[in-house]
């Protein structure tokens, strides 16, 4: 048993189409697909989407005695 991964593609009739690797021998074999769902979300998102709306907050600024020292935020050991 040999397991290959590979990507395939499938036409609008449901039929399949893959390229084997050339140590594959001619004739019939034993074939298992499983269909990653996935693969086929990310095609579909790599279409083009409008840009992404964050929304924006507007504030006021700081006050004039604010300190962001470390001594004044967490005490003069540091915790």
């Amino acid at each position: 048993m040999k397991a290959i991964q590979t990507i395939a593609t499938v036409t609008s009739d449901g039929k399949i189409t893959l390229q084997l690797p050339p140590d594959i021998p001619p004739g019939e074999h034993q074939v298992v697909v499983i269909i990653d769902e996935k693969l086929s979300e990310k095609e579909v998102i790599k279409e083009k989407r409008p840009p992404l709306d964050f929304p924006v907050i507007h504030v006021d600024s700081w006050s004039e005695n604010l300190s962001l020292r470390r001594e004044d935020m967490y005490g003069d050991d540091g915790r």
